[in-house]
């Protein structure tokens, strides 16, 4: 991830390229990181990271206690230190590093491909200009919202974070649906694909109520209208915000 903001900073002309560090602890990646001549590549605990005006910190958080005394009161008073650590809340992040110029953000994995969504939230110290500043880097790989509440960012985590995962679950049995009515793999996908696009770009330019937009295919007595009777019947709608709400459960078990 932290790859993919360093790629999408350079593509808009965000930093350049000799000011853009890539610290990263496994000598052999960092070899494989030269290669794609993107940055600087260096360690975690270079003088140079602590003279940066931003550092994401995008590690595994189960990594995070290993890192974190390398980097405990080394950062420059101004530096703004933004965590994409999936858990680690900003009180967390404050002890452990000894700063409170914190923000912390959840992207989700549509940054991949520069479509992305991020919530993020920030330690009452750190300024609007900050905040600003960081919300213009993470909105290079898409779209971003400002959370005053942090603990909301565990249901941006269930919705948003997880939520790729969703989509590609009632994509994948979709498929098997049509695989299951004699289609090849190849023609069941492109139909899919297609339709989930077109019916995105319906819902963000149709300007309707979701229900209009369901009632305008599911005509009386037609396929659509049986298709979601055995949705209704078996609770899938139900099942569906059950399991996102279970997965906010479990974002705040993470965080503790």
């Amino acid at each position: 991830m932290g790859l993919v903001y360093g790629r999408s900073f350079l593509r808009y002309n965000i930093v350049k390229q000799e000011n853009l560090l890539l610290a990263e602890k496994n000598e052999m990646r960092r070899d494989e990181l030269r290669k794609l001549n993107i940055g600087e590549v260096t360690v975690a605990d270079d003088p140079a990271v602590f003279n940066a005006d931003v550092v994401i910190l995008a590690v595994k958080p189960q990594d995070f206690s290993e890192l974190a005394p390398k980097l405990k009161g080394k950062f420059r008073p101004q530096a703004v230190i933004v965590s994409i650590m999936a858990g680690i809340q900003i009180a967390q992040l404050e002890e452990a590093l000894g700063t409170t110029a914190i923000v912390r953000a959840m992207p989700n994995l549509g940054v991949e491909v520069g479509m992305g969504m991020t919530g993020f939230s920030a330690h009452l110290s750190v300024s609007l200009n900050q905040v600003r500043r960081v919300e213009h880097l993470l909105s290079t790989t898409g779209r971003t919202v400002f959370f005053e509440d942090e603990s909301l960012l565990n249901g941006v985590t269930a919705l948003s974070g997880s939520g790729p995962a969703y989509f590609f679950y009632i994509v994948r049995a979709m498929v098997d649906a049509g695989k299951a009515m004699g289609l090849s793999e190849v023609e069941a996908v492109t139909l899919v694909k297609q339709t989930m696009l077109g019916s995105f770009h319906l819902i963000n330019n149709a300007g309707k109520p979701y229900e209009e937009l369901i009632s305008s295919v599911a005509s009386k007595g037609g396929t659509t209208e049986a298709a979601l009777s055995i949705f209704e019947k078996r609770g899938l709608h139900e099942a569906l915000i059950e399991g996102i709400l279970r997965a906010e459960e479990r974002a705040e078990e993470l965080s503790h």
